[in-house]
């Protein structure tokens, strides 16, 4: 299993093949350590959930490493919600999202109208990762219920046993990403934030100058 202490070229096109694979890597995002496989694969996505220890019906979210292809994802989301993803993209949230087209539904589980999406903020480290040419469901690197982790060495040894491709980033900030829920944005401006982390709600609430749900 290989691992890489410094990110380059290679690792981004490891990475890649074996996300194409259906294969798991363990890789860096910008907040904590993540889990990746092709979001269009059902082996992938069902062996990364067992090993994560996940409920299958808990969705995930779909991470792109650059903004243009993310905001080109959902062809149909209305304009107001596609400003306030330029606004808060890139960085350490997760946008929940209308999805009229239904894309990606094994990241969506129950509910296939609403997409999970992330774009990292990649800096330092991980500014190779911005050649990753492909989105990928992913999840953060820790057993459901147990704390994720910012050192590959922290993260379960049953986890990094299990996974294909193991890169390593360095030591990350440590804090999971802020979900912000913008379902509703587009017909009254309404953001709910359904769990704070790594991007406080102050600094949202001054990107959207949105009305806040509570």
């Amino acid at each position: 299993m290989p691992t890489s202490p410094t990110m380059g070229p290679d690792d981004v096109e490891s990475f890649e093949g074996c996300v194409a694979a259906g294969g798991i890597a363990l890789f860096p995002a910008d907040t904590v350590y993540g889990l990746a496989t092709d979001p269009d694969s059902r082996d992938g996505v069902e062996r990364l959930y067992r090993l994560k220890g996940r409920a299958p019906d808990k969705p995930a979210a779909v991470m792109f490493f650059r903004l243009e292809p993310a905001l080109a994802a959902i062809p149909k989301l209305a304009g107001p919600t596609r400003d306030a993803m330029e606004r808060l993209l890139p960085g350490g949230v997760t946008l929940l999202l209308p999805n009229p087209s239904r894309r990606f539904p094994l990241a969506c589980g129950p509910t296939p109208d609403v997409l999970g999406m992330r774009v990292p903020a990649l800096t330092g480290a991980l500014v190779p990762l911005a050649r990753v040419s492909r989105p990928v469901l992913q999840t953060s690197a820790n057993r459901a219920g147990e704390p994720e982790a910012r050192r590959i060495a922290t993260v379960d040894e049953r986890i990094r046993a299990g996974v294909d491709l193991v890169v390593d980033g360095g030591e990350l900030p440590g804090t999971p990403s802020t979900i912000v829920d913008l379902t509703g944005y587009h017909e009254d401006g309404a953001v709910t934030i359904r769990r704070e982390g790594a991007v406080a709600r102050d600094a949202i609430e001054k990107a959207l100058r949105g009305t806040f749900a509570r």
